[in-house]
């Protein structure tokens, strides 16, 4: 009895799968093409946000005035160390119009203020990244499931046969392992950019970090000296 012929290219074996492994590859597929879109749009955030933190840098080491800063660096899409620098006048600013800018209470409010403006900056630079997480973790179990289940399929189509050549079981494993690979095509990029894309954060938040601490000193020294910003 001859057997049918089987075509074992990637499209072959997917549309020769059964429906349940074709829709976790089909989800698989789109969450890497998820977490790729991901990766270029925080890779490309994380640049325009080390860029413009080093031209804030710049201009704040050649001595212009906080307000000077806040004009040139502010705006309606105010982000980064101009964020953090925006928190603190306006609690400057709000303090001493309501005439509460004594020395203990505003240097307490600017902490707050400054701590605030920092964790949501840092929680936009995060934002997304829990995703490449969720697939790196999540991937292969996924993708293991579809091989489970088809080579469930396999052993089935050998019973339904009554016949253990490799001919008859070598489709159905190879479909399953296919589910496999994809559950890691999709898995070992979000983790390898999770990794680079946190770290980067995190030394990203420790710069807006680092400028609260000195913002709040400079505020600090001028209110105790009773000059303007």
């Amino acid at each position: 009895m001859e057997t049918a012929a089987h075509d074992f290219s990637i499209l072959g074996l997917f549309m020769q799968a059964d429906w349940v492994v074709k829709s976790i590859m089909i989800g698989l597929l789109l969450a890497s093409v998820w977490c790729w879109a991901i990766i270029a749009n925080r890779t490309a955030a994380f640049a325009r946000a080390r860029k413009q933190m080093g031209e804030f840098d710049r201009a704040f080491a050649q001595g212009q005035s906080l307000e000077e800063l806040h004009q040139r660096f502010g705006g309606n899409h105010e982000g980064g160390l101009a964020a953090v620098l925006g928190a603190g006048l306006d609690e400057w600013d709000r303090s001493h119009a309501a005439h509460a800018a004594t020395p203990e209470g505003l240097k307490g409010r600017l902490e707050i203020a400054l701590d605030l403006a920092v964790s949501e900056q840092a929680s936009a630079l995060e934002k997304r990244l829990g995703i490449l997480a969720t697939v790196g973790s999540a991937g292969p179990f996924i993708g293991l499931f579809g091989t489970v289940w088809g080579i469930m399929n396999a052993f089935t189509a050998i019973a339904t046969a009554e016949n253990t050549s490799l001919a008859v079981v070598a489709p159905g494993i190879a479909e399953a392992l296919l589910a496999t690979a994809l559950g890691l095509l999709a898995a070992i990029p979000a983790v390898i950019a999770y990794n680079k894309l946190s770290a980067d954060a995190g030394k990203l938040t420790f710069r807006l970090g680092a400028f609260a601490d000195r913002l709040s000193a400079l505020l600090s020294r001028q209110l105790d000296s009773g000059r303007a910003v």
